[in-house]
């Protein structure tokens, strides 16, 4: 196992070989990767593990430069494994390059099938009865999807787990896709309207730029197709502390003056296709919509949801806002067919997708009756009018499962446990002991 040493806290590497089906232990295997990190010099101590699970689907867990954020304060009790969840960072790659390999795009799309919460959690089991003396219990953190593993891990392996914190990331059992982009674009609304609220000025701003992008043909450096509808997808990062002050500094600094004129400037382009490429993530797109796929709810497909739905909420129709005077609506986080057709790290991927969106008879990830009779300690943070989580889903869902504490707060938006130094997990930790 390779140990890194970094300032205040050492990283150890952790591989396991585990079915690609659970249900067919003996059939295919992939490899997915786990981080341990430890405080410096308290590497032989028996601390109690902490199993985090990253936001998503499709990011790995962070890479620690040293005792950061919340992982410091994670850092005081535990030994934590940042999982590298399947497909994504040094686990098995599942991408452009990688799932050709597979086959045609119906075999891609079922070798995918089997890359949701209710496999991550049996992978997490596997590295449980590995990493933890005596094949103990440990705890869980999930961020965003990460929580949606978790209320996953308690529907299906509770005798896992010690305790549960959940930030951003309680799902809605009984939400089909449809009722989930039907509760979103409302909420992403409101995050444009405050936007525009705080800088006036974007509002003309952003109607250049899609004026330009519905009468140009616009590249960006990579080779990705820049439409006025991509350039709305930019609006993901309005749900995050400092999104909005990002967006109006990448908006304000759009055009340069060249020989033939105004243009868009090569920073900016060079920007967005920072926010906008799939490239480091292509599971999140290719992967989103099937999270909401659960047999007993809806045995249908999800069939792309967001852009069925779209139709109905004319604030975000570019061309109905052009025609007015009114600011152009930024989107959240939704997927559509076209995102196949604009990103080069999509578009070979562009029937799998189609293919996934097709599927039915998608099996449960949760279970209701479980959850009702939960003993595993848990609290969640459900942030106020969060825009990738529904709230009022969340509450919902924190009904049913018993004993779960929940903390609703509108002090961080749904990046709190990254940017809060510490103190949203720190709050969850006293939440469970009863401290608070």
């Amino acid at each position: 196992m390779a140990v890194d040493r970094l300032p205040g806290v050492v990283l150890t590497d952790h591989v396991l070989e585990v079915p690609l089906d659970h249900d067919d232990p003996g059939g295919e295997r992939l490899t997915v990767y786990g981080r341990e990190a430890v405080a410096a010099g308290r590497e032989d101590e028996e601390l109690p593990w902490l199993l985090f699970l990253q936001g998503g689907p499709g990011f790995p867990s962070p890479r620690p430069v040293g005792q950061e954020s919340w992982l410091k304060r994670a850092l005081e009790d535990h030994r934590v494994l940042l999982l590298d969840q399947r497909g994504t960072g040094r686990s098995t790659p599942a991408n452009r390059q990688t799932l050709p390999l597979r086959g045609g795009p119906e075999r891609q799309a079922a070798y995918l099938a089997h890359f949701r919460a209710d496999s991550i959690v049996r992978d997490a089991e596997l590295f449980r009865r590995r990493l933890v003396p005596d094949g103990g219990p440990w705890s869980v953190l999930g961020q965003s999807f990460g929580g949606f593993c978790t209320v996953s891990y308690l529907s299906h392996a509770p005798e896992g787990l010690s305790a549960a914190y959940v930030t951003g990331g309680l799902p809605g059992l009984t939400a089909t896709a449809e009722d989930v982009y039907r509760a979103a674009y409302p909420r992403v609304a409101r995050k444009n309207a405050a936007h525009y609220a705080r800088y006036p000025q974007d509002v003309a701003a952003v109607r250049r730029i899609a004026e330009h992008l519905r009468e140009h043909t616009v590249r960006l450096p990579g080779g990705g197709l820049l439409t006025a509808e991509a350039f709305q997808a930019l609006g993901l990062m309005l749900g995050s502390g400092a999104g909005s002050h990002t967006l109006h500094h990448l908006v304000a600094e759009a055009w340069v003056t060249g020989a033939a004129g105004p243009e868009p400037a090569d920073t900016f382009l060079h920007s967005v296709q920072d926010h906008l490429s799939h490239a480091a993530a292509p599971l999140f797109a290719v992967l989103h919509e099937s999270l909401y796929g659960q047999r007993s709810v809806d045995p249908g497909p999800t069939g792309w949801a967001a852009q069925r739905l779209r139709s109905e909420f004319a604030a975000f129709d570019v061309d109905v806002a052009l025609a007015g005077d009114g600011p152009v609506y930024f989107t959240g986080e939704m997927m559509y067919p076209w995102l196949f057709d604009t990103d080069p790290a999509l578009r070979p991927l562009k029937e799998t997708a189609q293919a996934l969106a097709e599927r039915t008879d998608w099996p449960d990830l949760y279970d209701a009756g479980r959850l009702a009779a939960n003993e595993v300690p848990a609290a969640a943070a459900v942030y106020f009018d969060d825009m990738y989580v529904d709230t009022a889903h969340a509450l919902r869902t924190a009904e049913t499962i018993r004993g779960l504490r929940v903390w609703v707060t509108n002090e961080w938006e749904h990046d709190g446990l990254r940017v809060s130094d510490g103190a949203v997990l720190h709050r969850l930790m006293r939440m469970v002991r009863g401290e608070i």
